[in-house]
């Protein structure tokens, strides 16, 4: 089971595509079902529909959520193989994988991801993603290029940073100095990341940019004891 290309409960740690590959190969080769959760990484997170197209594979299941219905109502689906599915398809109850309760196929869900998928087809919101990428990772330059900045990565629109910092409760404080911000940014320890819509303009790229290293500064300025000289402290 992997969250493709980046992982985000891990401290948004990102790899390259010949590690799918690789997985792929492995679990052929012990007859292994390979799972992909793209919940968080589907649907133009990380430059390609799906993470997984960067590596040339395809999973044996695929688990999908969040960009589905670009975010405004919950729905998750899981695809398989045909394979996978005729092995659980029979009339009889005690072989058959019945998979279903009371909140199953929502009409309204469905429908906004019937739009969403509609957007995907009928814009070209793949590559204006590639530009807007681009045009984020320039005004995040002041964070990048910060000296208590360490590891800046970015896959398609998912920027991450990891920030040496003596404070244990580092990702708290920021949050806090973020929301006096106007905006809602959330660390994973001492790692900041931003996700922004596909649909943020410069101008808001660039509100985006100023106040996440201002909430930076106010945070590192609440230091008591010098921060440490190479790597991350674990914080909660």
């Amino acid at each position: 089971i992997i969250e493709p290309l980046t992982q985000y409960a891990a401290g948004m740690a990102m790899h390259d595509p010949v590690y799918l590959r690789r997985a792929r190969e492995l679990c052929d080769q012990h007859q292994v079902h390979l799972v992909l959760d793209e919940i968080a990484v589907g649907f133009g997170r990380t430059g390609t529909l799906f993470a997984h197209e960067q590596a040339g594979i395809r999973p044996d299941f695929l688990c999908l959520s969040k960009g589905l219905t670009g975010g405004t109502l919950p729905l998750s689906v899981v695809l398989t193989t045909d394979a996978v599915y005729a092995a659980f398809y029979d009339d009889q109850v005690a072989r058959g994988f019945l998979h279903s309760h009371s909140y199953t196929g929502n009409p309204l869900a469905c429908r906004a991801a019937l739009a969403t998928l509609d957007l995907f087809e009928q814009t070209d919101a793949l590559r204006q993603n590639h530009g807007t990428s681009e045009r984020l990772a320039m005004q995040f330059a002041p964070i990048s290029d910060h000296p208590r900045v360490r590891h800046a990565r970015r896959k398609g629109m998912v920027f991450a940073w990891d920030v040496l910092s003596s404070l244990p409760d580092f990702g708290r404080r920021y949050a806090r100095h973020a929301l006096a911000q106007g905006l809602l940014l959330r660390p994973i320890g001492h790692t900041l990341y931003a996700m922004p819509p596909y649909v943020i303009d410069e101008a808001e790229g660039a509100l985006l940019a100023r106040g996440a290293l201002a909430a930076l500064e106010a945070t590192l300025s609440e230091e008591t004891s010098p921060a440490p000289v190479s790597g991350v402290l674990d914080g909660v």
